[in-house]
């Protein structure tokens, strides 16, 4: 280890941040510790850092230092002040006891780590640099899990994010055993470490782990539905299973779309959600021998609203959600015949800027389902896809006008209500097929919509 110890030492030194935090003139000592020491151990920057002070007024060196106050964060079991500059965040507890004590009570063993910003002496009581050369995820105490439930979530997001670590296998074992007390965890908490596992690098393993686990199922209690169909019906391609897997081309096939961490966090999970609804809808017709889950989707919105709901997604994020899993299976049903340009058109139009979102959705679904391998269903969906690109991509070049908006439509004689949306939608959709072309065919549509409603009643 002495060999780590140096080169910590050497690459604390050269930072230029934690440089000129260990330049101040501090009343107690200041200790780098946490995941910071372990991405500069990896040779990666890190974006936060977490300092331990044995002094309370050093604090307000800290503030000095960056120009900045602190703030108090509201969501972590240790009370936790933050600083946050134009380069980095900051986070500044202080020392309950001696700084070994503080890590032995640390999440992860590689967590564990403190470097004196004074003196650049190494503490490592519980040999986490040993663990982090070993890539392997441990915690320091078996009571690292009951200090902290969402440590189990924490542990398989490190697994899903840092590339070749394993979980080591007792703490596997005591994730198995209280998997239930991740539910003592606030649900924004529950949320956050879900989101960084959702758009990780090993999503696909990730999930599996949470799988094993059971805490997938602690999490989301609406999923073990669909593990029950796939038991009880033995099936060869499983509702649940081929979601799982399907994550293992997520990032392949987002290198082509590059959507946003954001945009990418919503797809998955959207996936993760899509076929909740098949628990509630299987039937099976004897005669042509077919497994059918008819108007799935709008079920699995249903169910999807409540899980989000309940873990606090924005109202942005179940909105964007629920519309890829609404319209999941758009690109499915236009691939079996060789797609229409109005087809190809109305799928654009009507996701709008989710279309690449739908896309990939699309992509690991189809893979999920044929385990990865191509045949001549999947080569037809591909195809599909790219039209749909195509025609997404012609769509940004020349975007369809608006040919009349709710004050045209007044002044023909319509009344504030719901007509106006649906004499509105009608225009769209005729001008995404190609029908309407022009505001004047737009007005005449108008009229006799207006007629004909006036007449109705």
């Amino acid at each position: 280890m002495e060999a780590s110890a140096h080169a910590l030492k050497e690459a604390v030194k050269a930072h230029n941040l934690i440089r000129q935090i260990a330049d101040n003139t501090f009343s107690g000592r200041v200790y780098l510790v946490g995941g910071a020491i372990r991405e500069i151990l990896l040779e990666k920057t890190p974006s936060d850092y977490d300092l331990v002070l044995t002094d309370g007024n050093d604090l307000q060196v800290l503030e000095r230092t960056f120009k900045r106050p602190s703030f108090v964060l509201g969501k972590k079991p240790i009370r936790t002040y933050r600083i946050v500059s134009d380069d980095a965040s900051v986070d500044i507890t202080f020392a309950d006891g001696s700084i070994e004590d503080d890590l032995k009570r640390r999440d992860f063993t590689m967590n564990a780590i403190a470097c004196d910003l004074k003196t650049c002496a190494v503490i490592d009581v519980v040999d986490g640099m040993g663990d982090i050369e070993r890539k392997l995820i441990r915690y320091p105490a078996k009571e690292s899990i009951a200090d902290d439930p969402l440590r189990m979530l924490k542990a398989i997001r490190h697994f899903a994010t840092l590339e070749g670590f394993a979980l080591e296998t007792g703490l596997v074992r005591s994730i198995g055993e209280m998997k239930h007390r991740i539910l003592d965890a606030a649900a924004e908490r529950i949320k956050y470490e879900m989101d960084r596992i959702i758009i990780a690098s090993g999503v696909a393993e990730g999930l599996r782990m949470l799988d094993e686990t059971g805490l997938l199922f602690e999490i989301f209690p609406e999923l073990s539905a669909l593990r029950r169909l796939d038991v009880e019906k033995q099936f060869l391609l499983e509702t649940l299973g081929h979601t799982l897997d399907g994550f293992r081309f997520f990032h392949r096939y987002n290198a082509d779309l590059h959507l946003t961490d954001e945009t990418l966090r919503n797809v998955g999970y959207a996936f993760l959600f899509h076929d909740l609804g098949k628990a509630h809808t299987f039937s099976y017709d004897e005669q042509k021998n077919l497994v059918h889950f008819f108007y799935h989707e709008r079920f699995s919105t249903e169910i999807a609203t409540r899980i989000m709901e309940r873990l606090r997604f924005s109202t942005h994020e179940i909105r964007t959600v629920l519309a890829i899993v609404e319209h999941h299976m758009r690109i499915f049903l236009i691939s079996s015949d060789e797609p229409t340009e109005k087809a190809l058109r109305r799928i654009v139009y009507k996701m709008a800027d989710l279309t690449p979102s739908l896309i990939l959705h699309t992509l690991c679904d189809m893979y999920g389902s044929s385990g990865g391998t191509d045949n001549p269903s999947t080569a037809q969906v591909k195809q599909c896809c790219e039209e749909v690109l195509r025609v997404y991509g012609k769509s940004l070049e020349e975007p369809l006008p608006r040919l009349l908006n709710g004050e045209d439509l007044k002044r023909l004689g319509f009344v504030q209500g719901p007509s106006i949306g649906r004499c509105l939608a009608d225009i769209r959709e005729k001008q995404i097929t190609g029908e309407m072309e022009d505001r004047g065919q737009a007005l005449m549509y108008a009229q006799t919509f207006l007629e004909a409603m006036q007449g109705a009643q």
